[in-house]
């Protein structure tokens, strides 16, 4: 769908991001933080049958175009559920449904299933920001009044475009994930001395275990990646998906992990767990994403119940190879149950939320305000807890 909103820009609706040339989108997308809006990620997503309308993520990008240039745009879906977004609105469904309001589908701007900080309107170097980003919103406003959408909703923002998105009367949901972050430790020896003796011994403990059976740990990246390996995550990933049953969140497919082979393996870093003995397969293994100096954690899997390999295959590893590479900050994914005391600190990220349905709103709001204060409490009283010497600057 094409509109013109004032002479020479033009607003242009897909359900494809394929219909969006490349180069023209990355443009936009390679100079942010995040490697998870870029066209082969969000591409693959679509082309893998893992983001559709079946799935219940139906792509529905917007883009602002000045004469034949892209300036901006943004990753949006149509959602007819809450899963895989790992900000749980199910309760505000829950409460629509009882006011008798359609609350699916919302139209939500996230990289599907990736709850990693960063999400943003891509625009052009030299735009004002705060224009197109108006420019945008407006639009947003205009497609979900006419076709009845109870709201919009952008998670896992990046923390320097929230500002913009609060004083366009988007409503601040607190949310916090665990973090770490490099306090310029020269190696894994000197990342241990933020802990306290006794879970110093811990660590060294758990990583000794996977050595007692017989695995070594490997790092590979890009090229080095044997092709081979790609499906095999998706086993892995699938097993560990399966293990947890209804719960178990396996939204990617094969295809999605066969496709990374081709067109984004400069970004896959595998921690490999090789035994010893046999070099031809990973006994388990682990899969992250990395752009300039942030590593960002996705999934693992082992096909034996090996002691402590989950620690080292998504934490330990991961920030051996960080440190030895200069990246500064590290997010293991969703979850927080084993991260705490492993040196993740719980840290703050927000998700915006504009309700178009007057009722709902009036309700919500004030909620979120109040539910952010519980938030900043639980943050606080969690960090207070973690096992780091005194003075530690985690």
């Amino acid at each position: 769908m094409v509109e013109n909103i004032k002479p020479h820009y033009s607003v242009v609706w897909t359900n494809k991001i394929a219909e969006v040339p490349q180069t023209a989108w990355d443009t936009l997308a390679l100079p942010l933080k995040t490697p998870f809006l870029e066209w082969e990620w969000l591409n693959n997503l679509e082309t893998s049958h893992s983001v559709t309308a079946n799935t219940g993520w139906m792509p529905n990008h917007l883009t602002l175009w000045r004469d034949r240039t892209l300036i901006a745009a943004a990753p949006l879906y149509l959602k007819g559920h809450s899963y895989g977004e790992f900000v749980f609105d199910h309760q505000w469904a829950e409460l629509a449904s009882r006011l008798g309001i359609e609350y699916y589908p919302k139209l939500l701007g996230m990289t599907p299933l990736t709850p990693a900080e960063g999400y943003r309107f891509l625009i052009a170097a030299g735009e004002d920001e705060e224009e197109i980003t108006a420019m945008m919103l407006h639009e947003i406003d205009n497609f979900c009044v006419k076709h009845q959408i109870s709201g919009c909703h952008f998670l896992y923002v990046d923390p320097q475009w929230r500002p913009i998105l609060e004083r366009q009367g988007y409503t601040a949901w607190l949310h916090h994930s665990y973090i770490w972050q490099n306090g310029g430790f020269t190696n894994f020896d000197d990342y241990l001395q933020i802990f306290n003796a006794n879970q110093r011994r811990n660590i060294k403990r758990e990583r000794k275990a996977v050595e007692k059976a017989g695995l070594k740990l490997q790092a590979l990246t890009g090229e080095a990646i044997p092709k081979s390996l790609f499906p095999l995550m998706y086993d892995f990933y699938a097993d560990t998906c399966d293990k947890f049953g209804w719960w178990g969140s396996k939204y990617l497919t094969k295809k999605f992990f066969e496709q990374l082979h081709h067109h984004y393996s400069h970004r896959v870093v595998l921690f490999a767990a090789y035994n010893e003995q046999d070099l031809r397969q990973p006994m388990g293994m682990s899969f992250c994403i990395y752009k300039a100096d942030k590593l960002y954690g996705r999934y693992w899997g082992s096909f034996q119940e090996i002691d402590c390999l989950h620690f080292d295959a998504c934490y330990y590893a991961p920030i051996e190879w960080a440190i030895a590479q200069g990246i500064q900050l590290f997010d293991p994914g969703a979850g927080g149950r084993h991260k705490k005391r492993r040196g993740f600190p719980a840290t703050a990220n927000y998700s915006l939320h504009r309700f178009y349905n007057n009722r709902l709103g009036q309700i919500l709001r004030p909620y979120i305000l109040e539910v952010n204060q519980m938030e900043e409490q639980e943050i606080a009283a969690t960090n207070a807890e973690l096992p780091f010497n005194h003075g530690s600057n985690q």
